[in-house]
């Protein structure tokens, strides 16, 4: 069953073209990822999944409204948590949760149920009088995920939920995120963590306002990348980036951290060419190359890269 439907969505502000005809479905009950570069469409794709932006052209239906004729009804039956911190930092931790029970319309007794629980999932149970300002920034994250599904929505939004939060409170967030779909709610989320995109059932990438792939992680580095990818740690790594960039067996090659990937153009290309290439360029201090398991930062790169040969 699809909980999101998506058919020829278009967003343009004057002759700019925000989002391009994008068509997708999403189930009930699965994490969702959406990823794109800054300025991809990613944000804007949400605000009119949600209501607050109006399409150009296409429609989506979200929990069985549309987003057209129906975006008061949208709202209603929806979580969102936008980009940028979503609670009142001068309320107390009670009062944003006060605030935002009322506006989904919670009885006195619902509302005190579902208060105990985003209170719990927060870690702020008996701290309800602290001023949300004072709270650490993985903390006001989950108490604002608990606001955002108080009304036990059957979709939540969630645009780039874990940015500028620490690993380990990014890790903590994602487990609640797995509660909330083991009980059926759709969570669709954008993150530019794309380590964090492993973790969803399905993905779909976006650039420029079109849609790049859409499928399961796997699937899709199976689907697009066959070559193999070596990475590589050396010194310096700029020089060596540059040195490979250029080398027969190179298809792309990026830095990731302080470590180079390449992924290579033909099944004979192995570690023992590239660490000869490199040498031979006046690079001797390689301490390893290993082929690897393409992540999605890989695939992403792929694909972008193949978009930009083509144009």
């Amino acid at each position: 069953m699809n909980s999101i439907k998506v058919r020829n969505l278009t967003k343009k502000f004057g002759n700019f073209v925000s989002v391009d005809s994008i068509s997708f479905d999403v189930e009930q009950g699965e994490v969702f990822g959406f990823l794109g570069a800054n300025g991809a469409g990613k944000s804007t794709t949400i605000k009119m999944l949600t209501g607050i932006l109006s399409p150009t052209s296409g429609d989506a239906t979200v929990s069985g409204y549309s987003i057209k004729t129906h975006p008061d009804l949208v709202k209603l039956n929806i979580g969102y948590m936008s980009q940028k911190f979503s609670l009142y930092n001068d309320l107390t931790v009670e009062q944003n949760i006060n605030f935002f029970g009322g506006i989904y319309g919670l009885g006195k007794e619902l509302l005190e149920t579902r208060k105990k629980w985003a209170l719990e999932i927060a870690g702020l149970k008996g701290k309800e009088n602290l001023l949300t300002n004072d709270l650490p920034g993985g903390i006001k994250q989950r108490l604002a995920l608990g606001t955002a599904v108080i009304h036990k929505p059957k979709v939540v939004f969630l645009d780039e939920p874990t940015s500028g939060v620490d690993p380990i409170s990014r890790r903590r967030f994602w487990d609640l995120i797995f509660d909330l779909s083991s009980e059926g709610i759709t969570v669709f989320v954008t993150t530019h963590y794309l380590e964090e995109a492993e973790f969803c059932n399905n993905i779909l990438m976006i650039d420029a306002g079109e849609l790049v792939a859409q499928g399961k992680p796997k699937q899709l580095k199976n689907e697009h990348i066959s070559s193999d990818i070596f990475e590589i740690d050396c010194s310096p790594v700029i020089e060596a980036l540059d040195v490979l960039s250029s080398a027969p067996f190179s298809g792309e090659t990026s830095i990731f951290g302080n470590k180079i990937h390449l992924l290579a153009k033909t099944e004979e290309t192995g570690a023992d060419d590239i660490r000869d290439y490199l040498v031979n360029a006046g690079i001797s201090a390689i301490k390893n190359i290993d082929r690897i398991t393409p992540s999605l930062e890989d695939l992403f790169i792929y694909l972008l890269d193949q978009r930009g040969s083509k144009k």
